[in-house]
């Protein structure tokens, strides 16, 4: 179903999964180009990308949230249509811009809706609010890059190699996905892609900053949670190489004194097992090697 806001002559129009007649509605209306349309009728993710018309841009944007665990972040897809005197956002799901949306429809002109005179505008207020909420997320994630660092030394292995194997896994999505967005808003800020209105650059400047600021944050979290997984990778190697040479030293110790028990305990004749103080004696060489032994390791540092 397609909702619309009004904002004198200017048109805010939403829609959540589009049906045909939805599509069909808007062709009639605007005639926007069939591989647009078509696009939008796709439920795979589409790479980010601006169409450029006379009359109109078609763009597609992805914007990150967290999923229903709150634990993996997902892509949120949003479409827009965006022509001199109204904006299309087309979108997958119930999400932050519908939110948004559906304030705004709430509220009366005299109530505090978004003061925009051009679609321009009305587009630069929609990917602020959709800017700071994605950095607020980020924010979320760089928080929790600083919990595995934090949690490297920690007894249990288990809980922090899922905490950094999770945030790793954010990070990444969040790499591949504002890279290739990258040169698309660099594009607006300096002006190869021009819009409606006049006198835009620095609002699309204040949005190429909010996401400059957003991969930095993101690049240096990558670094170091690869940092942070492969300290805690090699402390866990260490601490299995300490637990297998204890194990290797007890062996070494008990070695021979599992020789010497095993030969005494054969069935045939062997010297002194006729003395009366025959267990005495064996169990004293046992225990002379077995402190001999502990001695040498010790002198060699090797416990």
């Amino acid at each position: 179903m397609i909702e619309t806001i009004k904002f004198g002559t200017l048109r805010w129009s939403h829609i959540i999964r589009p049906t045909e007649e939805d599509l069909q509605a808007l062709n009639d209306r605007y005639h926007f180009h069939p591989l647009d349309l078509e696009d939008c009728r796709t439920e795979v993710n589409l790479r980010p990308k601006i169409d450029i018309y006379d009359d109109y841009h078609f763009i597609i944007l992805h914007f990150p949230a967290f999923g229903v665990t709150e634990q993996f972040i997902e892509i949120r897809e949003i479409k827009f249509f965006w022509g001199k005197d109204y904006l299309i956002s087309i979108s997958k799901s119930q999400w932050l811009l519908k939110d948004l949306f559906t304030r705004e429809k709430a509220k009366s002109q005299t109530a505090g809706r978004m003061e925009v005179g051009s679609s321009d505008q009305l587009f630069y207020e929609i990917l602020d609010h959709l800017m700071l909420d994605t950095q607020k997320l980020v924010e979320r994630v760089d928080k929790d890059v600083d919990d595995c660092g934090k949690a490297l030394f920690s007894k249990k292995a288990e809980p922090t190699i899922e905490k950094i194997s999770r945030t790793r896994k954010n990070l990444i999505l969040l790499n591949t996905m504002f890279k290739p967005q990258m040169n698309l808003f660099n594009k607006l800020q300096s002006g190869a892609i021009k819009g409606f209105a006049e006198n835009m650059e620095d609002y699309w400047g204040n949005i190429m900053d909010y996401y400059q600021k957003i991969w930095d944050m993101v690049e240096d979290d990558g670094e170091l949670i690869k940092g942070y997984s492969m300290t805690f990778d090699s402390l866990q190697v260490n601490k299995t190489n300490e637990v297998m040479k204890i194990l290797t030293l007890i062996s070494s110790v008990l070695l021979p004194l599992t020789f010497i028990a095993s030969l005494y305990g054969m069935n045939i004749k062997l010297p002194i097992q006729d003395h009366p103080f025959s267990f005495i004696i064996v169990a004293s060489v046992m225990c002379g090697i077995a402190l001999v032994m502990f001695v040498y390791f010790k002198m060699k540092k090797w416990m």
